[in-house]
């Protein structure tokens, strides 16, 4: 499997927010990187949905 190009993509966040998203990716046992491209592409992806 290729893997994609990746790039930082830095973003300012309230420190609970942080905390709880850190928390749910090791809980998840994802990376945090991964964690947050996958939650960001369900949501993207749902929303494309609702839109048709």
């Amino acid at each position: 499997m290729a893997q994609v190009e990746k790039r930082q993509f830095n973003v300012y966040l309230p420190p609970d927010l942080i905390k709880r998203v850190k928390h749910a990716s090791v809980d998840a046992d994802e990376s945090l990187s991964s964690f947050v491209e996958r939650v960001l592409e369900d949501y993207l992806r749902t929303s494309e949905e609702r839109e048709r």
